[in-house]
Order: C-alpha cells, then sequence, then structure tokens
C-alpha cells in the first residue's frame, strides 16, 4: 500500500541534520482569547473540513456524529474547568482528566472503556556558550494524547514541543490522515522519540567536551581537570533527560505489540520502529549516566593526584630550607667555644658548605621526580 510506504516520508519530511537548536518556541493560546483550544479541526477522508469560522470542540464532535471523520483537538495548559466541558462531550475518563490537566506526569499508556490515554515528556535543548556549574542542558514538556473511535485531543504543558508543523504536515498526506486518529498518534509518538535523537546528539557533544577539558593536559603535561560542578550539573539533566525515556519503552511496546481495537493494523506496526529509535535512545542516555561517572571518577582522582603533587613540592622545599635553618639555629646559640668561630673564613666555608648541600638535596629531589 503507497500510503503505508509513504508514512514515514510523511511524518519526517526530509530531517535535518541534527543541531542543537532541537525545537523552537512558538505561541500557544490566542492572545486575544483566554481559550485553552489551540487548533480545532474536523478530518473526513483525510482532508480537513473547511468551515465559515472557528470550531468549538462541541460543534466538532456535532459535525462528527452527523457526517462521520474525526475531530482532532490541541489544547495547551487547560484549567479544570475549561477542560471540563471538552472531557463531559467525549466522555474521557474522570482519571485521565486529572492527569491531563494537573501535568508533572511520567509517560505512559492507559486504556479506558473507549479511549486511550497516553503521555508523552517533550525534550528541548537549551542553547549556551558555555556549560558551567547552573547551566540548563534541557527542558521538559508533556503532551497528553487522548485517542477514541471519532477523535484525538492533545493536551500540551510547556511552552515547548508545539504540535502545529505536525498538523500541517499530517494535513499535505491525505491517505494517511483517512486511517484515523491512529496515525495521529504514531506521528506524534514518532515526532517525540526525533525530538529525543537531536536532543541526545546535542548532549553527546556537551559530555565531549566536557570529557576532553577533564583529560586536556596542563602544565608539564599532566591532565588539568575541570570543575566537578559541571559534571554533576550534566548527571541532572542526564537524569531528566532519562525519565522522559525509560518509562516511554513500555508504551511503546504495547502499542507496536498488541492488538488494540483503536489502533489500525496497518499503523501498529510502525509503532516498532518507533519503539526500536527509543531503544536506542535509552541506550545511549544510559550511556551517558555511565560515562559521566567514569568522568567524573577521573576528574576527582586528578584533583588527588594533583594535591599530592603540591604536597611533594611544599615537603621538597621544606626539607632544602631545613638545612640553612639547621646551620643557622647552630651558629645562634653563642657558645663561646665554637668550631671556626673565630677563623677568617669561618663565615664563607658554612655558606659554602650549607648551599652545596641544599643543591645536593635540590638534585636529588628533582631526579626522583619531587619539584
Amino acid at each position: 500500500m503507497s500510503m503505508i510506504r509513504d508514512l514515514r516520508a510523511a511524518v519526517r519530511p526530509s530531517r535535518p541534520a541534527l543541531r542543537k537548536d532541537t525545537g523552537g518556541y512558538d505561541t500557544t493560546r490566542d492572545p486575544a482569547t483566554s481559550s485553552a483550544v489551540v487548533d480545532c479541526a474536523v478530518y473526513r477522508d483525510g482532508a480537513r473540513v473547511q468551515t465559515p469560522g472557528t470550531l468549538t470542540p462541541q460543534e466538532a464532535m456535532r459535525l462528527v456524529r452527523r457526517d462521520g471523520g474525526f475531530a482532532w483537538i490541541g489544547l495547551h495548559e487547560p484549567t479544570e474547568s475549561e477542560f471540563a466541558g471538552i472531557a463531559r462531550e467525549f466522555g474521557l475518563h474522570p482519571l485521565a482528566v486529572e492527569d491531563a490537566v494537573q501535568a508533572h506526569q511520567r509517560p505512559k499508556l492507559e486504556r479506558y472503556d473507549d479511549s486511550l490515554f497516553t503521555v508523552f515528556k517533550t525534550i528541548h535543548y537549551v542553547e549556551h556558550d558555555e556549560l558551567t556549574a547552573n547551566s540548563q542542558v534541557v527542558e521538559t514538556g508533556e503532551v497528553m494524547c487522548f485517542t477514541g473511535q471519532d477523535f484525538f485531543i492533545t493536551v500540551r504543558h510547556g511552552g515547548q514541543g508545539s504540535l502545529r508543523g505536525l498538523r500541517h504536515r499530517l494535513q499535505d498526506d491525505p491517505e494517511l490522515l483517512s486511517k484515523g486518529p491512529s496515525a495521529v498518534l504514531h506521528a506524534i509518538a514518532d515526532h517525540v522519540v526525533d525530538g529525543y535523537i537531536a536532543v541526545a546528539d546535542a548532549v553527546q557533544d556537551d559530555i565531549e567536551e566536557v570529557e576532553t577539558e577533564v583529560f586536556s593536559p596542563g602544565r608539564k603535561g599532566t591532565p588539568r581537570g575541570t570543575d566537578a560542578g559541571q559534571i554533576y550539573q550534566l548527571k541532572r539533566e542526564v537524569l531528566e533527560f532519562k525519565r522522559a525515556v525509560s518509562p516511554l519503552v513500555r508504551p511503546l511496546q504495547l502499542l507496536s505489540e498488541r492488538p488494540m481495537r483503536l489502533i489500525d493494523p496497518d499503523i501498529q506496526k510502525y509503532f516498532r520502529d518507533v519503539a526500536d529509535h527509543l531503544a536506542r535512545v535509552q541506550e545511549q542516555v544510559m550511556g551517558f549516566d555511565e560515562l559521566l561517572n567514569s568522568i567524573l571518577q577521573a576528574n576527582l582522582a586528578q584533583a588527588s593526584v594533583a594535591q599530592n603533587e603540591d604536597m611533594r613540592k611544599i615537603t621538597s622545599w621544606a626539607a632544602i630550607i631545613a638545612v640553612p635553618t639547621m646551620v643557622c639555629g647552630v651558629y645562634g646559640m653563642n657558645f663561646d667555644y665554637m668550631p671556626e668561630l673565630r677563623w677568617r673564613f669561618g663565615y664563607p666555608m658554612v655558606l659554602g658548605i650549607t648551599a652545596m648541600i641544599c643543591f645536593g638535596i635540590h638534585r636529588t629531589l628533582k631526579r626522583n621526580g619531587w619539584l
């Protein structure tokens, strides 16, 4: 089927080379209104139904019940009162509605009577000129999806992760949209995981930069190390990344392996591809965590070695200074009868012997690598 062969091309049109700027901020709510609805449309036979004015969710559902098709409603950070009417109209389960309004949910897939409730964590890479102990590397948002037989509802939280471009791309492929809400769910899952791949590549660049800094030679060819705060900050950001990726593995496995009434069989097999990409990202993120642990241990070991080097140098100079200190202490006791005390060349002789001993100690310590 040509639609299936072109599915990935429709969802991922010519993905550009991965770069650190992996997502942009866009307007979400209409500033002229207080509505949480970003977009509301009815799709029939893969095409958007043109209406004279802006549809409300209730009007969209009436059109669907009368003429067929499905409704796709996008919301951004709705309040409980704003979402209550939509929840009643579409028969959404109260527990899923509560999760969608309150946000801060872990990725999951829940099945209710006539709908699927899916939570995705979106990840956005934060550009920074220099990584510091206070740098924010990733920002997270959420996309919650309600998938029904004749409706699809998205609830977004956070300033990034816009689905506007994805909606336009799907509208350009009527054959794909004709598969209904499950095609939209797959497109969003693929879009989210694509974002993970791009962010993972950007975070890897940061880790490689820190790794290079840790093992770059400093003075006299020894590693100069780096601020441990930078490594801890990266570990915190990688942990945030892991919280978005790891819990999503099981939901995508269910979507790709278990037959579901609301998921078109032609679409379901393509969830396997998304699950494979997510598994790759998960392995990459787990590797980041292990690599950062190794970098941190190496950095701490270098700090310990540097301290030992400093202590050896201090000890070496203390040993050298101890010689003239001892000689001056002996000749400062003011006894009447001391060796060479009245001799004309006694003073330069003592200075010469002291200097020779100090030079010999310095040479020995330097040869042994203490100086």
